[in-house]
Formats: C-alpha cells, sequence, structure tokens
C-alpha cells in the first residue's frame, strides 16, 4: 500500500485511527521480503529502497510518527562534509529544498529573509537544504514514501515485546512478536531503532556505556576529567543544599565520586535531551508554563550559577525557515539532563516512560525558571522570553517534540568495530556502505564534586574528523550470533566513533545500504554475513551512495589547506601542545589542514595552544598565524612569541582580515632571531578575550638576507 502525505494537528491523530486497523491487518497477511522494526530516518530509507528493488518490506513504528529525531525537532543538520552524503539521504535534502523552492511555504518570513541570517553555509547546497521545520520533514518523507507504492506497509503503534519478541531458528529469526500479540515473519530484519532491541533480543552482543581507551587503542573514550573544557562551569558553583556544608547532601544530579581514571570505561550514557522548535513570532509562540510538578531543588544550581557570575545564554537556537529554531544544549546548565539517563538503554517499557518523562519536565522546568525566575539576571529572562514553543508544530502534542534525542543507547559489537582510528582515517575500511564526517562528539556525561568542592560536569568531547567509510562489518552481527539481521542505528562502534557516526543523514545511508544487503542475501539465498561485498558496493554506487572521498586531504567541502603546499615551516593545531581548545571547526573557510579549534567563548584564560618548530638553522624568521576572521572574533587575542632574545607579546585583532602573504590567512607577527632545533615556540592563550577566539597554524618563514 501507499501512504499518504502526514496532516498535521488534529488531523493527524484522525487519520491515523483511520488507517491504523488497515496497517494493521495488512501487516500480518503474509510473509514479507525484509521486516524492518524501527520508523526512524534509518527504517524508512531501508522501506524506501527495498521497494525500489522490487521487495516488500513492513515497517513497524512503535508510536504514532515516523522519522524520529528528523521528524522530532532536529531540523538543524549536523554532518561536517556534505559531500560525504548521498543515495536517499540526499534524496531527503534535495525534496526539503524543493519543499521551500514554493512561494507558500514562506508564512512568517520570506525566504531571502530566511537565508540573509544564514550567511555561513546553510543556504541550499547543490540543489539541497539542511534546514528544516519538523512538519516540512514529515512532508517530504511521506511523498517519499507515497513514491515506493503498495511494496512498502507500514504498521504504527506496535511495540516489541521484550520478553519474548524473537523466535529463531539456530541462527535466523523467523519471526518478531508485538505486545499486542501480532507476528511478524520475513526473510531478513533490520533494526533501526535508536534503543537496539530487537538486536539485544535476538542474542546479538552489545555494549552500552564507554569503553576503557585501551579497549580499541583509542586517545578519545571512557572517563574524560581532564578534557571537557566545552560546556563547562566558568565559575566556582558550591554543590552542596546548604552552600560549604557537605553534611547537608547534594543537591540533586550531582555524583559525590571523583570520576577516574581518564581513559577507564564505565556504563554511563552521554546525556538526552529534545530538540525544541522555538519561535519568536508573537501570534505562533507559546510562552513557557511553569510545570505543575515543577520542583525547584532541581534547578537550584541553575540558579545559583547564574548568580554567581554566568551571564552566557544558556541554549542554542538555530535558526529555522519561517523564525522558528531547533533548539539544543549550550553551556554548563541547559537542556541536557545531565546523568539521568543511564538506565534508559536496556530498561524496559516502564522504566523508559519514566525517564523519558523525567526528561521532559526537567527541560520544561529549566525553561521556565530561564524565563520567569526573578534569582535570573534580566537579561536572560529576556531571551528565554523571546522565544517559545511554535504553536504549529507537534500539535498533536501540545507543542513539545514528539522524540527524546537519545543519542546513543546499545552499541552492537561485530567483527568490526569502527573506532577512533576509523574517525582519524588512521585506518580505513575497504567494506564501505557509507560515511561518517562529523566531529568524534559526546555530549557531558555525569556532574560530580571536584575536591575543592566545586560542582564540575564530565564527558563532553569535540574533536575533529575526516569524511571516513562506515564498514559494512559494522552493521551486521557476528554470524553465531544472527544471520539475518542488519543494524544499521545500533551499530558496531566504540562510544567516540559511535558520537561521528549518529547523525541523522548517516542513519538514513547505512538504513539504505542495509536493505541493499538484506536483498543480496535474499537474492543469493544465504546469511548477510556471507554476501558477495564486491556487489554490494557496486549496487550502493548505483544508488548513488558515496562510499568514500578521493583526495581527502584536501576536500574542496572543507576547504582546507595542506600544510606541506605552504611555504616556510608550519605548525598545525594538530601538532600543538593544548590545553583546552578541543573543539573544531570548519564554518570559515582558508584554514591549515582538516579544521581549526576554537574555545566556544567560554573558560576565558584556562585554554592555551603552544606551536614549537623544529628549525633546520639559526637565523631570523618571519613568524604568522592562521586564523578565518569573524565578526564573532575577539579583537584581543594574547600571543606570545619565545625567541633567542627572550619573548614578544602582542595582541591580535582575529576580527580582521590577516595582515600576511600567500595563500593561507596568516597574520603577520613579525620578525625575530630563532635558533636552531626545538627551543623556540608560539603560544596562543584566550586569556581576557572580548570574542571566539581561534588557533589554526602557525608559520616561520625564513627572513630574506
Amino acid at each position: 500500500m501507499s501512504l499518504t502525505p502526514l496532516p498535521r494537528g488534529t488531523a493527524l491523530r484522525s487519520a491515523i485511527q483511520c488507517l491504523l486497523p488497515l496497517l494493521l491487518c495488512a501487516g500480518s497477511l503474509h510473509a514479507e521480503d525484509i521486516v524492518i522494526y524501527g520508523g526512524t530516518s534509518a527504517g524508512i530509507t531501508a522501506a524506501i529502497q527495498a521497494a525500489r528493488e522490487g521487495r516488500t518490506a513492513v515497517l513497524i513504528e512503535p508510536t504514532k510518527f515516523l522519522g524520529g529525531l528528523t521528524t522530532g525537532g532536529l531540523g538543524a543538520t549536523d554532518i561536517g562534509n556534505k559531500r560525504a552524503i548521498g543515495g536517499l539521504s540526499r534524496e531527503f535534502y534535495t525534496g526539503i529544498f524543493h519543499y521551500y523552492a514554493e512561494d507558500p511555504k514562506w508564512v512568517q518570513q520570506t525566504r531571502e529573509a530566511y537565508f540573509s541570517r544564514r550567511p555561513h553555509g546553510n543556504a541550499a547546497d547543490e540543489g539541497t537544504m539542511w534546514t528544516f521545520e519538523p512538519h516540512a520533514a514529515s512532508d517530504v518523507y511521506s511523498k517519499m514514501l507515497k513514491a515506493a507504492g503498495d511494496k512498502v506497509t507500514v504498521v504504527l503503534g506496535e511495540r516489541l515485546d521484550l520478553k519474548k519478541g524473537v523466535e529463531k531458528d539456530g541462527t535466523r529469526i523467523v519471526k518478531i512478536r508485538m505486545e499486542s500479540g501480532r507476528e511478524f515473519t520475513g526473510k531478513v530484519f533490520i533494526d533501526s531503532t535508536y534503543e537496539g532491541d530487537l538486536m539485544a533480543i535476538a542474542g546479538v552482543r552489545y555494549h552500552v556505556g564507554r569503553e576503557a581507551n585501551a579497549t580499541y587503542g583509542e586517545t578519545l573514550n571512557g572517563v574524560q576529567v581532564q578534557r571537557g573544557h566545552s560546556h563547562q562551569f566558568k565559575t566556582q558553583v558550591d554543590p552542596y543544599v546548604r552552600k560549604g556544608d557537605p553534611s547537608s547532601g547534594l543537591l540533586p544530579g550531582i555524583e559525590k565520586e571523583i570520576p577516574g581514571p581518564d581513559g577507564s570505561g564505565d556504563h554511563k550514557v552521554q546525556a538526552y535531551n529534545f530538540r525544541m522548535c522555538t519561535t519568536d513570532v508573537p501570534e505562533n509562540r507559546r510562552d513557557w508554563e511553569k510545570p505543575a510538578h515543577y520542583d525547584e531543588r532541581w534547578y537550584e544550581l541553575a540558579l545559583r550559577n547564574v548568580e554567581a557570575g554566568e551571564d552566557r545564554i544558556s541554549w542554542a537556537p538555530t535558526p529555522m525557515p519561517n523564525r522558528k529554531t531547533d533548539t539544543n544544549n549550550n553551556f554548563a546548565i541547559s537542556t541536557d539532563f545531565i546523568g539521568q539517563n543511564w538506565n534508559y538503554a536496556e530498561a524496559d517499557y516502564a522504566t523508559r516512560a519514566k525517564i523519558w518523562q523525567a526528561h521532559e519536565d526537567w527541560q520544561k522546568g529549566l525553561m521556565w525558571t530561564y524565563a520567569h525566575h526573578p534569582r535570573v539576571p534580566e537579561k536572560m529572562r529576556d531571551a528565554f522570553q523571546r522565544l517559545g514553543m511554535a504553536k504549529d508544530e507537534f500539535t498533536d502534542n501540545g507543542n513539545w517534540p514528539r522524540q527524546l534525542y537519545v543519542r546513543e543507547a546499545r552499541r552492537m559489537i561485530s567483527d568490526y568495530v569502527m573506532s577512533e582510528k576509523n574517525c582519524r582515517r588512521t585506518e580505513v575500511v575497504e567494506d564501505s556502505v557509507g560515511m561518517g564526517a562529523y566531529n568524534m562528539d559526546s555530549h557531558h556525561i555525569q556532574r560530580f564534586v571536584t575536591k575543592e568542592g566545586f560542582v564540575r560536569n564530565e564527558g563532553d568531547i569535540q574533536v575533529g574528523s575526516k569524511p571516513y567509510p562506515v564498514s559494512y562489518r559494522s552493521i551486521r552481527p557476528k554470524a553465531s550470533e544472527c544471520s539475518n539481521l542488519l543494524v544499521p542505528v545500533c551499530l558496531s562502534a566504540s562510544h567516540i566513533a559511535y558520537g561521528s557516526i549518529r547523525m541523522e543523514p548517516v542513519f538514513m545511508v547505512l538504513g539504505q545500504s542495509a536493505a541493499t544487503a538484506a536483498g543480496l542475501a535474499i537474492e543469493a539465498g544465504t546469511s548477510v554475513q556471507a554476501i558477495d561485498t564486491a556487489t554490494l558496493k557496486t549496487r550502493l554506487l548505483n544508488a548513488g551512495q558515496v562510499l568514500d572521498l578521493t583526495g581527502i586531504e584536501a576536500a574542496p567541502a572543507a576547504q582546507g589547506i595542506p600544510k606541506n603546499k605552504l611555504p616556510g615551516i608550519v605548525v598545525d593545531d594538530t601538532e600543538a601542545a593544548l590545553k583546552g581548545f578541543e573543539t573544531t571547526g570548519q564554518t570559515t573557510s582558508g584554514f591549515v589542514g582538516d579544521s581549526y579549534r576554537h574555545d566556544g567563548n567560554e573558560n576565558k584564560g584556562a585554554m592555551s595552544a603552544r606551536f614549537t618548530p623544529s628549525l633546520p638553522k639559526a637565523g631570523k624568521y618571519r613568524v604568522a598565524i592562521s586564523y578565518g576572521p569573524n565578526a564573532n572574533r575577539a579583537t584581543n587575542v594574547p600571543v606570545t612569541i619565545h625567541h633567542a632574545s627572550g619573548e614578544t607579546k602582542v595582541l591580535v585583532n582575529q576580527r580582521l582580515k590577516p595582515k600576511g602573504q600567500g595563500e593561507a590567512p596568516f597574520h603577520d607577527l613579525g620578525t625575530f632571531e630563532f635558533p636552531a632545533g626545538k627551543d623556540s615556540w608560539v603560544e596562543i592563550t584566550n586569556a581576557g578575550t572580548n570574542g571566539h577566539v581561534i588557533v589554526d597554524a602557525v608559520q616561520w618563514l625564513p627572513a630574506a638576507r
């Protein structure tokens, strides 16, 4: 059957009520080729690809809506290098472009006005568009599913039985069973849920939490107390119920023990939140309401934080069309409900519902607190009052997002585990089924009390990746565990690698590839482990998938300049001795290498980057630093040059175009006498700065004699 476009508002509920009996009946009449559990972006692309290859598929979604986070509020697409995205995923973003090409879709602002607010790379890109309202995503997906025809059957509101939901014959799944008793049979099954329930019940090995660095030879996994300068407290905040009195106990959500040692593993999970769709249009804005069960104890830490001098606006609204936003977490205390989701992945439905509701209550309460509590500074209250939930979104759910941002839950352990080595391209797989391109990214995982008696967040990592292939072996289990299951969402990856892979466009890519692999297994009458990967590669390329990028060191979309193409001695940020400066960027073009680093305009005085060259001989060198100018940069960046005659300190205005020479945006600091070897350096800090501080590269050019 075909799926008609999903109506919005109360019409959605009535449409589902009318369609549901038909969908349910259709889902159990006969065996399908492919059974897909989870109507996320990955599940949708898997179903569409199955239909395009002439297969029948049933797409089972436990809730009453399709699309997961893509239709659930995450309209500011995270991906990094968009050249890494192809196939149905790119078709979706092309569909978004065509959706907004129609003038009637622009209600609260014009197309031109919107793109004038988005000057840095979020405009239409080669006929695609990567920012969108939730209902626009639903519209595009509905059209794509409708085009798939009656080979795709959609079943809504059916949840897998967590105790006896899978029947196997040896290593093969024969059928899956819902809580209602309904059963679905198929030849190949795909688990496209964020939680990995089908995978787990099928007996596939998985991991929850952070592995130790030693497990896969990584540097960014496990506990990270020494890192995590981003989204951190900039002031000293007392964590005790009665200030200064440890005997009074800790405020809610704070752990007593200092985590560690760094690099050690645990079973804790990075924070979840809801990606809110807000607006500043008064007639479409729903003001923040004080929740019925508001408990101020949970917000005492936030109130103390602002009273201690935190004046940054603690959220991150990204502009969407029609004067709406996709609003995410930002700074020390924001929409992430840190440390309150550790049991979610393996919990039963009732426990998950409680965790989900606790996250909703927390976030709604925090919004009201920042917008209306008298202890919050007026500047912050005004900022939060200017935006409110968009009344014309999520009308069937009180304008609140329908999807909790489950950033990670279970992760399969297969024959190949994607790791930091893949993200850095020090290990490149040959059996690619798509690409990742985002930073290695983890939100904070816990709050704890330091030995000095103050509260600190732990777990945040933001380190750049190069676009890299994702292995087919990472989306299918070991043959001994299950031979007809594919897992494109809870795939086999370490915590830190998953932090890069876990982007909605990548899930779309992997869902499509999973369906293609399933079709090959059906065609050959073999297991998903035994299919011919060369044939899989050919079919994926024919379907428009991007399996790798060439010339990766100078990928045009990243606009990076290889340092070996620059004259003189160049030290990149990846070679610098860093304290902080963990956040990488590629937004401003002309940087050296794969990316640049910045301080996020926070933790002033806590970050430094020391660049030490290996000079072949003593003599005079002209020294220059590279940065991309922007209006949000600091005008007073402290730079210290350590040379043969001592030290010279200068202040650099990074809002101005660098006054240098050559291909990269280098700013000359002066000419100095330097000794041979490694006895000299240049250090950049963010002490006392009045904006974002950029660190990218330092160049030493022999001075003309």
